[in-house]
């Protein structure tokens, strides 16, 4: 048997032992070198470790300035990045912009808001309890995609918001040998706001190579009344053109859930499980939130839709009408796309500008 390179975790792995070195960034340790934790003498916590002194939390966050770009990381490979913890206001959530670049490339791998990467995208707290993704009280914000590169990882938060934001992190990863197989992992926003009449969401497109789909986050406001979940998820690949290769039967039915999500008292059911949920269901309030809006996220880790060549993902926005018939939706959706594939990557259409990607 070869020798363990520590990046199969699970509960069956967990008595080998493995040469892998663990480290972590944080604040408190911005390089993640042994023996280098716990230094600082000046951040966001000095004044109130002045009585204490160094090595009493000194710097557990940092200060990012408006319309600056901050580095998380920048690690020297080949590793994985094993975990991701976060934490700021949900005020910022749709303000700070991740972007995550393998191998020195120059197009960022993964981009998307904060909030949205951790299926938060209505920027009010909602928690989370899947096996990639866990939110917890009170928006502690938790990832645990695997994320090998071979060369390096930089890993960066761009604040958009006209203040400063305030944002607690750590980033904990291995440093191992990186099997050939192995693919990148890349994740990408994108919104309809509305979707246009007759016309579908796209999750993403462009996607170019070899690899695998693991993943979706829907954050979507319904604009009409009545259900809003008729439409299909479909997975156009390889070449595909009119009709895709992966047709599902309804919006709720991809997410894992039934019959309008709806519980027998005649209201909309929560769930959030390993693979997929329904974590946040946010209701009108008889004045100023006018809209319903929902959260959805779908797992493809025991299943992922694998393509050698492209891939394209839509959704259609689609109710009810008179006479039973379908009504073409203008509704609101924004998406994140999760995979994993070979680089080099197609480049990502620009993200929109503050106003488009903010949330009323």
């Amino acid at each position: 048997m070869s020798a363990f390179n520590g990046l199969d975790m699970g509960l069956g792995s967990l008595p080998r032992l493995s040469k892998a070195v663990t480290r972590s960034i944080s604040p408190e340790n911005f390089t993640g070198e042994k023996g280098k934790g716990a230094m600082a003498t000046e951040g966001t916590g000095a004044a109130c470790a002045r009585d204490l002194g160094q090595g009493w939390k000194v710097s557990p966050s940092v200060s990012i300035p408006a319309g600056t770009t901050f580095v998380l990381a920048d690690i020297t490979g080949p590793g994985a990045i094993q975990h991701m913890w976060m934490t700021t206001f949900p005020g910022h959530w749709r303000n700070l912009i991740l972007r995550f670049y393998w191998d020195h490339e120059e197009a960022p791998s993964v981009e998307v808001p904060i909030g949205d990467f951790f299926c938060n995208g209505w920027c009010e707290r909602s928690n989370v309890n899947s096996m990639p993704i866990s939110v917890n009280p009170a928006g502690g914000m938790n990832s645990y995609w695997l994320m090998p590169f071979r060369r390096n990882a930089r890993l960066t938060v761009e604040n958009r918001a006209t203040e400063d934001v305030i944002l607690y992190y750590q980033i904990n990863y291995t440093l191992t040998e990186v099997p050939e197989d192995t693919a990148y992992f890349h994740a990408a926003w994108n919104r309809s706001n509305p979707v246009k009449y007759k016309d579908v969401h796209t999750i993403i497109d462009g996607i170019q190579g070899r690899g695998h789909y693991v993943g979706t986050y829907l954050a979507w406001q319904v604009n009409n009344t009545g259900w809003w979940g008729e439409g299909e998820v479909k997975f156009y690949m390889d070449g595909d053109g009119e009709f895709p290769t992966i047709c599902g039967t309804g919006t709720e039915d991809y997410f894992g859930g039934a019959w309008n999500f709806e519980h027998p008292t005649g209201e909309y059911g929560t769930f959030s499980t390993p693979f997929l949920g329904l974590p946040q269901i946010i209701k009108p309030d008889g004045l100023y939130r006018s809209q319903q809006r929902f959260g959805m996220y779908r797992w493809h880790i025991m299943d992922p839709i694998r393509f050698e060549e492209d891939l394209r993902v839509t959704v259609q926005a689609l109710g009810w009408r008179s006479g039973g018939r379908y009504l073409p939706l203008q509704d609101d959706i924004a998406s994140v796309a999760y995979w994993y594939q070979a680089e080099p990557h197609a480049t990502f259409r620009a993200l929109p500008d503050k106003d488009h990607l903010e949330v009323i």
